[in-house]
């Protein structure tokens, strides 16, 4: 996939380089684990993501929720990778056979080569979508920090201007929240903005709770596949409990005006709606931009990888090559990983495969035996708002838990799993903090103009038009009259 292009580059080290493409949880930790021991050997890490940050997706549903702040669930790029060249932008294309990657840079700039000799693909995932009418217009996922940031604030301004609408369509609409996608990132996004809604309404004496309304719509004939049968009954009886209404075999069908639902069965109307609030949480796919490489794909677009993480095809092993996490067809070697036995795209996998593939390359560079990637689930944990939640946990044995114990559970299992201690010692101390002071929810208006009222302060005001002059009353003239006809005497 060789380039003839002419493209300016901005000062880069020139030495040996492992670049690292996707700044996720993959790339954060291969580059925390290289980073000292290539440079050290003369080499340098080199990692491209359009974010400055890594986002830990396992605490979107608490940023969203105000049990998390927002800050406190991504780590610097720039303040924990110090011996790693950072690059903010995108990987647009990389040419393998050549050893060279295109990079466009963030802030629009013209784009560039980045020559390399050891390349890592994780670049992760995108939000999953399909062609709805309307769907791009009107629904938000739960993907990224600043989506969390913009669902907290959304929900808890809709409940506050419903207070005051009068118009009971309207006040209707404000107030029905809906979530597409009954994995964990749905049930996790709509138990805990259900449980702020719910304290945001108990501080509001205008709304009253019936008037809110949860939605859950999945296609599928079960929640929460990671859960055992058992548990995801529960988990339903659980919502329904709280008031959510939880539709199975439905599907979103239009979006364009009110939300359509269609039967997945037969295809048959569903009923309609109207909401002003609308999330998709509906799966993930690997980045597209692996479509733009000479690297072997399989049929779902995620890169094809060995045991031990190099890619590697039909045609053989790509040398120097790694790819892991959501973007990579990983082997799952415990025959309990998806249909086509490659892993789960979870954090859990991520974490862990980041670490190998860190060592393996490494252990690469001194013509060291390369380890296969093997990791038995651990289980699943899922917080459902504020001691509530629900556990299966693979230690001695299948332990299910429900209830404030799979809370705990929840909270152990990601304050542990949360990149640094610096990062872990805020999201804890976040937490110890808010047994006390509860749940945050004030909402902060205007974050996507912010410029918006220093704009009308600095604008001056258009003088008011000068009031049109008097005409003289008809009655005074009249008046007149006699005078001027006396005087003519």
């Amino acid at each position: 996939m060789a380039t003839t292009m002419q493209i300016s580059a901005p000062q880069l080290q020139d030495r040996p380089r492992v670049l690292v493409v996707g700044g996720g949880y993959v790339g954060l930790y291969v580059a925390l684990k290289l980073q000292k021991k290539i440079a050290n050997a003369g080499g340098i890490v080199t990692l491209v993501d359009p974010l400055p940050y890594m986002t830990y997706q396992p605490f979107l549903p608490e940023v969203a929720g105000g049990n998390i702040e927002a800050r406190h669930a991504v780590v610097s790029h720039r303040q924990h990778l110090k011996q790693t060249e950072l690059i903010q932008g995108r990987v647009t294309s990389i040419d393998h056979a050549n050893r060279k990657a295109v990079v466009a840079p963030a802030d629009g700039g013209a784009p560039f080569e980045v020559p390399y000799f050891d390349v890592v693909l994780a670049a992760g995932a995108i939000t999953r979508t399909f062609p709805i009418p309307g769907l791009a217009d009107k629904g938000i996922g739960l993907k990224t920090i600043e989506e969390a940031v913009a669902l907290r604030n959304k929900v808890l301004n809709k409940i506050e201007l419903a207070s005051t609408m009068t118009n009971p369509e309207e006040r209707k609409a404000a107030l029905t929240f809906v979530v597409v996608g009954g994995g964990f990132a749905g049930i996790e996004a709509i138990t805990e903005l259900e449980d702020m809604a719910r304290q945001a309404v108990g501080e509001n004496s205008r709304v009253d709770q019936s008037e809110i309304r949860f939605v859950l719509v999945e296609a599928m004939g079960r929640i929460m596949p990671e859960v055992t049968a058992e548990q995801a009954e529960w988990v339903v009886e659980h919502l329904r409990s709280r008031g959510i209404e939880v539709l199975l075999n439905t599907s979103l069908a239009d979006a364009s005006d009110k939300l359509k639902l269609i039967n997945m069965a037969d295809k048959s109307d569903a009923g309609e709606f109207a909401a002003d609030t609308l999330i998709w949480a509906a799966g993930v796919q690997a980045n597209p931009m692996v479509r733009s490489t000479d690297f072997p794909l399989e049929p779902r677009g995620r890169v094809k990888v060995l045991a031990d993480l190099r890619i590697g095809g039909d045609e053989g092993i790509v040398e120097n090559a790694w790819a892991a996490g959501d973007v990579a067809a990983v082997p799952d070697l415990t025959g309990k990983g998806l249909p086509d036995n490659t892993c789960v795209p979870n954090a859990q996998h991520a974490l862990r495969q980041a670490k190998l593939l860190a060592k393996n390359l490494w252990a690469s560079r001194w013509d060291k035996e390369l380890k296969d990637y093997k990791h038995k689930n651990l289980g699943a944990v899922a917080g459902f708002g504020s001691w509530k939640g629900v556990a299966n946990i693979n230690l001695l044995g299948r332990i299910g838990l429900k209830g404030p114990l799979a809370w705990i559970a929840h909270r152990g299992y990601h304050g542990m799993a949360m990149p640094t201690f610096e990062r872990k010692f805020r999201v804890v101390g976040g937490w110890f903090l808010s047994l006390f002071s509860g749940r945050d929810t004030t909402q902060l208006l205007d974050l996507d103009n912010p410029r918006g009222a220093f704009v009308a302060a600095a604008t001056p005001a258009p003088k008011p038009a000068a009031a049109p002059a008097a005409a003289e009353p008809k009655a005074d003239a009249a008046k007149a009259e006699p005078v001027k006809a006396e005087a003519a005497k």
